[in-house]
């Protein structure tokens, strides 16, 4: 109990935690907001607002939070550069996976796209009776249970149904129910090749067939629910 009191002792106050997290999104908001206003002629295009904006791009945003999570919880809490860079290098671990499975999910989508897989697919269900909603929840979810990633299904299944909307007059809300139906199908059945299923597992001191009868079996449940309710509103938007 003692050293536990100790530990709780060296962990850094809430405030900086809360702090740190908040400098991006308080960066980006305030960018987008400046993009706005001198979009609309609300403000002058000056070199403060140009910094400002320059600053508030998500990789300078970014960069900022970095720098200060490494001053605040790391150089003034006594770390050493040789623990600071150890700390850095264990972070790029799951951020490379991450960054590997998103770029080759938009490599996938591209090799489709150029190979016009996508408007072969287009062509055969473009007369077809299936609805454009189910194909894409169709699309997504066979792509996720395959092989995991949530990311790469819908890059993959954007790339399936980018043309069939773009030979179609579909509108605007019933593009978005689309976008929806690729997430909805996205989501469903988070297995053992999804870095989220790990995630909640390891955090929650879950084992696997734990993980897989709680996490998985709700994230499908979020998945035919989501859909549920996008099938609803489709029927009173064409």
């Amino acid at each position: 109990d003692v050293k536990q009191a100790e530990n709780n002792m060296d962990l850094p106050s809430f405030s900086i935690v809360i702090s740190l997290i908040s400098v991006p999104l308080v960066l980006i908001l305030t960018r987008t907001i400046l993009d706005l206003l001198v979009a609309r002629g609300i403000l002058e295009n000056s070199p403060m607002i140009k910094l400002m904006i320059f600053i508030g791009h998500p990789f300078s945003a970014l960069i900022i939070a970095t720098l200060l999570a490494i001053y605040w919880l790391g150089i003034k809490r006594g770390l050493n550069p040789g623990q600071l860079r150890d700390i850095a290098t264990k972070g790029l671990g799951p951020a490379g996976i991450i960054i590997l499975i998103t770029g080759a999910g938009g490599v996938f989508k591209q090799i489709l796209v150029d190979s016009e897989i996508g408007s072969q697919i287009a062509g055969l269900f473009a007369d077809s009776a299936i609805s454009p909603l189910l194909l894409a929840y169709i699309l997504a979810a066979i792509v996720r249970i395959t092989q995991g990633s949530a990311t790469v299904a819908m890059i993959t299944a954007a790339g399936f149904m980018s043309p069939l909307i773009a030979e179609t007059t579909f509108s605007e809300p019933y593009k978005a129910l689309i976008v929806l139906s690729v997430a909805a199908g996205a989501t469903i059945a988070s297995h053992v090749n999804d870095s989220g299923f790990w995630l909640v597992g390891k955090y929650l001191g879950m084992s696997e067939k734990q993980t897989l009868q709680s996490w998985t079996i709700m994230e499908t449940i979020v998945s035919v629910t989501g859909f549920i309710f996008i099938l609803i509103l489709s029927l009173f938007i064409i």
